[in-house]
Order: structure tokens, then C-alpha cells, then sequence
């Protein structure tokens, strides 16, 4: 697949409800899909509004992460070890990955390219949002989108 790799700058903080992981690389199609159940059946229960797509931030390459789910406003609920956080603000280089998340490793690999041919430095912080899931999906897995992005120094 080829990828569209551009510069956004994004200056507003996006709230999320998220759990905390440190996982290896081949256990990141276990938990982070875990991780999104365990956080949407708690902002169920507490009857939270507002809340949006799934998201993984990558906080460092040891993998230690955020999983969770984007809200409208801070997360203020008592759900054990959900907690408030929120997606990092400033310039990044991003990408749209349409495939299986089995391939989104080519999305990461194309923006790190990307940015080492252009001389942009990373800060060590990237991100992945995923649309909502489509029954269309289960047939097609070639439209299932997910956006990445890369925090710049």
C-alpha cells in the first residue's frame, strides 16, 4: 500500500478515558483489543456520554501504553484502573492505514521513512486511532481504517 504521509499540527488536547499496558510487540493484538473492552464496559457502566473512536498511544519503543477510547470532555468517573489522559498537542507527521491491523506496522514504517528523508526528528511518542468497526469489515478488511500519527520534535 502506498501512504500519504503529511505534517498536521494539532493544537487542542483530546481527552481520553484510557488503561495503562506495557505489552511486547507481539502481544499488542491481545491487548489492545482487551484493553478497549475493558475501558468502553467501564465508561458503560458509569454511563459516560460523548465517547468516540479507540485509540493506542505508544509512549515509548519498551511499549509502554495508553488503550483506550476518545471523550468530549476529561474523564472524571471511578472505574478502578481507568483514568483520565488525553492525545499529545504540536506538530506530527500522519498517515491513514486502510487494511487489516495486522499491516499497520507498513502505516508506521512509511511515516518513519517519511520523516527521516525530510529531516524531521521524533519525539518517541506515536498513536493509533481506529474508525468504529463495520460489519462491511468481516468481508472486506481492506477498507478498515486507522489513523497513525507521530509526535515531532
Amino acid at each position: 500500500m502506498e501512504y500519504n504521509v503529511r505534517l498536521e499540527r494539532i493544537d487542542d488536547r483530546r481527552p481520553t478515558a484510557v488503561v495503562r499496558r506495557r505489552a511486547t510487540i507481539a502481544q499488542l493484538p491481545k491487548v489492545v483489543p482487551d484493553a478497549c473492552g475493558l475501558v468502553w464496559r467501564v465508561l458503560r457502566a458509569e454511563g459516560v456520554k460523548g465517547a468516540g473512536r479507540h485509540v493506542a498511544l505508544y509512549l515509548d519503543d519498551v511499549v509502554n501504553l495508553e488503550v483506550g477510547v476518545e471523550l468530549d470532555a476529561p474523564y472524571t468517573g471511578s472505574g478502578g484502573e481507568v483514568i483520565d489522559s488525553s492525545l499529545p498537542t504540536g506538530t506530527v507527521a500522519t498517515t491513514i492505514h486502510f487494511g487489516p491491523y495486522q499491516r499497520l506496522s507498513d502505516a508506521h514504517h512509511a511515516i518513519r521513512d517519511w520523516c527521516a528523508k525530510h529531516g524531521h526528528k521524533l519525539a518517541g511518542v506515536n498513536w493509533e486511532i481506529y474508525d468504529h468497526w463495520q460489519d462491511a469489515w468481516n468481508n472486506d478488511p481492506s477498507k478498515i481504517r486507522t489513523d497513525v500519527y507521530y509526535l515531532l520534535k
